[in-house]
């Protein structure tokens, strides 16, 4: 019955692609080849995000090849959270579904996904039996996963990845939050409320290695952290605080030194000491401050987290 009520609905497939000639056509054929094989309605929205291989020659076959097949062209390198924003602002469907370029997300289980969505959830995200990624990877996840939870009130029991469906209404409410550092995540578990998991498969990747790095990881962590949280700004104000009640009894104690014992020119070394330390932490906070003002000049210039270079197959 769920199969069939399938049919009633469009489903917008968006795929981030980065550096991934070699396997982003037989993703894109493999997603195409599912949702012919079930009869459903669909598009396959691929988004190049400025890769400098020759991803984007091979989606721009692919889009004239196939008028289900939207391929967009990013001006330049944004990250994957953007690509798949991009991906969400063009989506039609009813459902939107998002995966990897990698072929690490079959296609063949997104209808898993559809089946449980369809029960009524705002959102499913596919849960892994067993994550097929790097133990740096893992352990990334793990970083991210408590931010999320501290953050985005992202339930115990509630586990999130990349491949992951989504109902129309809550698309619309992510796409319309205005932000140059879109987290899909984060903005998945602001705009829902009726969540839901489900068994999927994970596969290796068939060829070469994740673009994920550890340096991405923290980018990824970092953007979380400044643009969706007072976190930082708390840490470092307590961080402040902490140091002017030290520095209030180090103040005390020495004027009381000085009171009853005297000064002597061996003191120097406490007051470079304390001087350097002082000087350190609010070197610190003001960083911390401009950090935040760095993006929050950009949030309220910008007019887009992205830019386009070309776009084919978009409402021909």
């Amino acid at each position: 019955m769920t199969t069939e009520l399938a049919k009633n609905f469009k489903y917008s497939v968006v795929i981030p692609v980065y550096n991934s000639s070699k396997l982003v056509g037989n993703t894109i054929d493999q997603t195409v080849s599912f949702f012919q094989t079930q009869g459903w309605n669909y598009e396959v929205i691929v988004v190049n995000d400025g890769s400098p291989d020759n991803s984007w020659d091979i989606l721009r076959e692919k889009a004239k090849e196939n008028p289900c097949v939207i391929a967009i062209n990013l001006l330049k390198n944004y990250g994957q959270h953007t690509a798949v924003f991009c991906g969400l602002q063009h989506a039609t469907g009813d459902y939107a579904i998002t995966i990897d370029d990698d072929l690490q997300n079959p296609p063949e289980e997104i209808v898993h996904m559809v089946n449980a969505v369809l029960e009524g959830y705002d959102i499913v995200y596919g849960r892994f039996r067993h994550k097929e990624h790097a133990n740096y990877r893992r352990a990334g996840s793990k970083l991210i996963s408590l931010i999320n939870r501290r953050i985005f009130q992202q339930p115990d029991d509630l586990i999130v990845t990349n491949f992951r469906i989504i109902r129309r209404d809550v698309v619309q409410r992510m796409v319309n939050y205005r932000t140059s550092y879109p987290y899909i995540t984060g903005l998945s578990l602001m705009f829902s409320s009726h969540r839901a998991n489900v068994w999927v498969e994970h596969r290796p990747r068939p060829i070469g290695k994740s673009n994920y790095t550890w340096f991405r990881i923290l980018a990824l962590v970092t953007r979380i952290l400044f643009n969706y949280s007072a976190y930082p700004l708390r840490v470092v104000s307590l961080l402040g605080f902490a140091v002017s009640i030290l520095a209030f009894v180090a103040g005390i104690y020495y004027l009381l030194r000085a009171i009853f014992i005297g000064v002597s020119v061996p003191g120097w070394a406490t007051v470079i000491v304390l001087l350097s330390f002082f000087s350190g932490i609010n070197t610190i906070i003001v960083s911390m401050l401009g950090e935040y003002l760095i993006r929050l000049v950009r949030q309220v210039s910008e007019s887009s987290s992205y830019h386009l270079k070309e776009i084919l197959n978009y409402h021909d």
